[in-house]
């Protein structure tokens, strides 16, 4: 087997966890965590060798573009308070308490080497831990600090594992230099994703096909990240910034294929990059075991230790954190989405699984310093790293279902229900007050009339068919459910005529271009609504 076939069936492994998860009611990243330690140790199977400078460049950036296409700026500025407490304070305490455990623990190791790795294992994983939060059903506020915490907790932990890592690199550290650097990083980075954004925004219309402005979304963040890290910038801030502000400016309410095509497009990336670095935690976790063969009792103990420190500072944050930011919330009259009880804490606390961000700042970890000699203890950070992520991830993966069933802790589904029903009314008057600018401005006939006034209404109850009057539900549901058989009917039809198109594309003579618009036009067909 070389290394295309593995690479190949990582891919194809990432797929195929998603619905086998769904079956088995574990979540994907574990499944193909465990499916690359699976394949490690088959004899055939050969040792996947990967280029330290290319990992970060090439796994994060779409897996952060990703992310940061699912929240949006105001949901980080609503949610500022607790994001903060948990992706910047939390961050640098957990980085500190490592780098103390860990240099204390590995006789000769640098002090900045040991920072490096407080910083690569301090961030939780947000793929993982909103995975897991969705297949779980919990409270949206809930989801929503855990994907803001996954999203900048990277940003505060690769800027400093980025400057730790070049002072173990240059031999040399300061502590005034290292702040002016993350400053200057970060002010930056915050220029060049406004500034790409803002590009992005006026070049996005010149592309008509929706292909195009799709495949264009795709080079944004690999550009983003090589910018910012050609101007000595944070590459992960410059991404986000970037997302964040494209989120922004897609106003567009007639762009329906754009947004289609772009969510299911960034879905199928996200899952094929996420499950491949998910697999290479179990590929790596081989190698990783061959180069610490000769002392990994002794470097288990250590690990063990930056596994407790891990995980107990964790749990030692959130809960004065949990209560200082309620109390606040409850002085100042805010609305800031953070656990209102100890048990939704304890399940953000167990939701902390580390993953693709650990796992690829472990891997990029330099092979050399200048003056030529081996990083010090490069094969030890990496082994650390990997328990951590091994432990965290299919222990609190497999376990946090259980523990959020035994603490109760569910989605507030009046207030989820509540949202939905004001967001269908608005949507419904909306319509109707366009339909009555419409009626202002031309005649329609008062067939013509009713059947939109009754469309308008229905719009509203597909989004959210609690909105619908007591007396108009079953009348409601009934249509609803004519308009689903003429839409199967209709189905049928359209199939019968797409099979004709397709058996007239194989005869002699025939135009395959013009067979495939035909086809597209087709597909592009959809029954109206409303009978």
């Amino acid at each position: 087997m070389d290394q295309l076939t593995l690479l190949l069936i990582l891919l194809l492994g990432a797929l195929v966890t998603v619905p086998l998860g769904e079956r088995l009611t574990l979540p994907p990243p574990v499944l193909t965590t465990v499916l690359g330690g699976l394949l490690a140790f088959l004899p055939f199977v050969p040792r996947l060798e990967l280029d330290p400078e290319l990992i970060l460049p090439l796994v994060l950036p779409p897996v952060l573009f990703a992310a940061a296409r699912r929240t949006s700026w105001r949901q980080f500025t609503a949610n500022l308070r607790p994001i903060l407490l948990l992706a910047v304070a939390l961050v640098f305490v957990t980085t500190a308490a490592v780098a103390a455990v860990t240099w204390a623990a590995l006789p000769g190791l640098p002090v900045a080497a040991a920072i490096a790795l407080g910083a690569l294992v301090a961030p939780p994983d947000p793929i993982a831990a909103t995975a897991v939060a969705g297949q779980l059903g919990l409270p949206r506020r809930m989801v929503s600090v855990l994907a803001g915490e996954g999203l900048f907790n990277d940003v505060a932990a690769i800027t400093m594992y980025n400057v730790a890592v070049e002072a173990v690199v240059s031999g040399s550290f300061s502590l005034g230099e290292a702040l002016l650097d993350l400053l200057l990083s970060a002010v930056v980075a915050i220029a060049v994703g406004l500034a790409l954004g803002w590009v992005t925004a006026r070049l996005r219309p010149l592309f008509g096909e929706v292909t195009l402005r799709v495949g264009f979304t795709l080079v944004l963040p690999f550009v983003a990240w090589t910018v910012a890290e050609q101007l000595h910038g944070s590459a992960v801030l410059a991404v986000l910034v970037m997302a964040l502000y494209l989120g922004e400016q897609a106003t567009d309410p007639d762009d329906v294929a754009g947004r289609l095509t772009g969510a299911s497009f960034w879905e199928v990336v996200d899952t094929l990059v996420t499950g491949v670095a998910f697999g290479l935690i179990g590929l790596e976790l081989h190698s990783v075991l061959d180069t610490t063969g000769h002392r990994w009792d002794r470097l288990l103990p250590t690990a063990t230790l930056v596994l407790v420190v891990v995980l107990g500072v964790r749990l030692l944050w959130l809960l004065p954190a949990a209560w200082l930011t309620q109390w606040v919330r409850k002085r100042a009259h805010s609305t800031d989405d953070v656990p209102l009880s100890r048990r939704e804490t304890v399940v953000m606390w167990w939701s902390g699984m580390r993953g693709v961000a650990t796992v690829a700042l472990a891997l990029a970890l330099p092979l050399r310093v200048d003056d030529g000699g081996a990083f010090p203890q490069r094969d030890a950070l990496i082994f650390v790293a990997f328990v951590i992520v091994l432990v965290t991830l299919v222990a609190q993966g497999l376990t946090l279902p259980r523990l959020t069933v035994r603490l109760g802790v569910r989605a507030d589904r009046d207030v989820e229900e509540a949202f939905g029903n004001e967001l269908a009314l608005r949507a419904s008057r909306a319509a109707k007050r366009r339909l009555a600018e419409i009626e202002r401005r031309q005649d329609l006939p008062e067939e013509v009339s009713e059947a939109l006034v009754r469309r308008a209404y229905d719009i509203g109850v597909r989004i959210s068919p609690g909105v619908a009057e007591d007396r108009m539900r079953q009348s409601t549901v009934e249509r609803t459910r004519r308009v689903r058989e003429i839409d199967a009917l209709y189905a049928e039809l359209l199939a019968a005529a797409r099979r004709e198109v397709l058996e007239v594309r194989s005869e002699p003579g025939a135009d395959p271009e013009l067979v495939d618009r035909a086809l597209r036009e087709l597909d592009r067909t959809s029954l109206p609504h409303g009978i």
